[in-house]
């Protein structure tokens, strides 16, 4: 089992950053340039190492923002090794579980699919997308995600030379919890004719990515028939239908990356000039006083209700969006520049991260 100050390649091992049941993956330092950080995986099962050489060989020559560079690769050194470009911060999945606005959750997909799309070009399928499987850098937040290259995918594991059935390790952080557990391909992400067995080709990512914004949108896995607004008032019907068409039969499902990212290009624009960002079907900025007005006797409003300028339905006058059409309601949101959540008008500590609410922290 790998050990820290061990050296592996140019390498020193520095801190065990994930893992899965076939391997581990590594922080490193080069032992020479010491500022140079990268990812290390070494399988640690012998049945691993199969799959470790068909990552290196599918991700040699993929450059891209949106994917994990290949550093350094030896599949037969006394310990075998990956070595890939180091992204300090997290999975996908922590930011599933706080919820992200729409526009961010629509600029995370778009970069997810551009990666996807050079990788497709290239005639590699990477079979295994999910939360865990795309990284998110730590400065992304205050970015609003939108920088190129601030959302990587990684963990090609599954690619189109290697075998459903293999395993996989995660480069990730957040499964530091999960080390033992294997993650091979998860039944969640599969599209059908992958579950089943049958030759894939690169829609089976895109119905992953379906599962990944649906996730996104509404902090929970698609089940039935819902969509993503059943969940999610706010989610815009564009956002609807480009689930609708990634989480479907393989005839009705998008045809490349491209397309899925067209149909989702107008949903969200993220926030970089300092403006105010609707969440809502339409994206045009309000006016800079919204004229909220009481509703007209209508039962079974709350006692502070005022009607959307909108839709001119009852929203709370401490709302910043309103619930029913997404429309902003105010000029400047009050958002936790740690974590990117939206904090009450009274709230002093971020609900989700705990941050101290200060004025110069809260608008965006």
């Amino acid at each position: 089992m790998p050990t820290p100050n061990q050296r592996v390649g140019e390498y020193l091992l520095d801190q065990k950053i994930g893992g899965g049941t076939f391997g581990e993956v590594w922080r490193a330092r080069h032992h020479v340039w010491t500022d140079q950080l990268v990812a290390i995986k070494i399988p640690t099962d012998p049945q691993y190492l199969r799959n470790l050489q068909h990552e290196g060989s599918a991700i040699h020559g993929l450059v891209h923002p949106n994917i994990v560079r290949a550093i350094g690769f030896d599949p037969y050194a006394a310990t075998p090794y990956l070595a890939m470009e180091y992204v300090p911060g997290t999975s996908l999945r922590q930011l599933v579980r706080q919820r992200v606005a729409i526009p961010d959750a629509v600029a995370i997909m778009k970069q997810v699919l551009a990666g996807l799309s050079y990788a497709h070009a290239n005639n590699i399928i990477h079979r295994d997308i999910k939360p865990e499987n795309i990284l998110i850098h730590e400065s992304a937040a205050a970015a609003h995600f939108a920088t190129p290259g601030l959302v990587k995918v990684t963990d090609f594991g599954l690619g189109k030379a290697a075998t459903v059935s293999a395993g996989s390790i995660a480069y990730s952080a957040s499964l530091n919890d999960d080390a033992g557990r294997e993650i091979a391909g998860s039944l969640d992400y599969m599209a059908p004719e992958q579950r089943s067995g049958a030759k894939v080709d690169a829609r089976a990512d895109l119905y992953a990515c379906g599962v990944v914004l649906y996730e996104l949108l509404t902090g929970e896995k698609p089940a039935g028939t819902d969509l993503p607004s059943d969940l999610n008032p706010a989610v815009p019907k564009q956002l609807d239908e480009a689930f609708r068409r990634s989480y479907a039969r393989l005839e009705k499902r998008f045809t490349s990356a491209d397309e899925f990212a067209s149909a989702i290009s107008t949903c969200g624009k993220p926030n970089l000039g300092g403006k105010p960002n609707p969440v809502g079907p339409t994206f045009h900025a309000p006016p800079a006083s919204p004229q909220l007005k009481p509703p007209a006797n209508r039962p079974g409003t709350f006692p502070s209700a005022v009607d959307c300028p909108r839709c001119h339905e009852p929203v709370d006058s401490t709302d910043q969006f309103c619930m029913h059409c997404g429309v902003q309601l105010v000029t400047q949101v009050r958002r936790c520049r740690k974590c990117g959540a939206y904090p009450d008008a009274s709230d002093r500590y971020c609900i989700f991260c705990g941050e101290t609410i200060k004025p110069e922290m809260v608008t965006a």
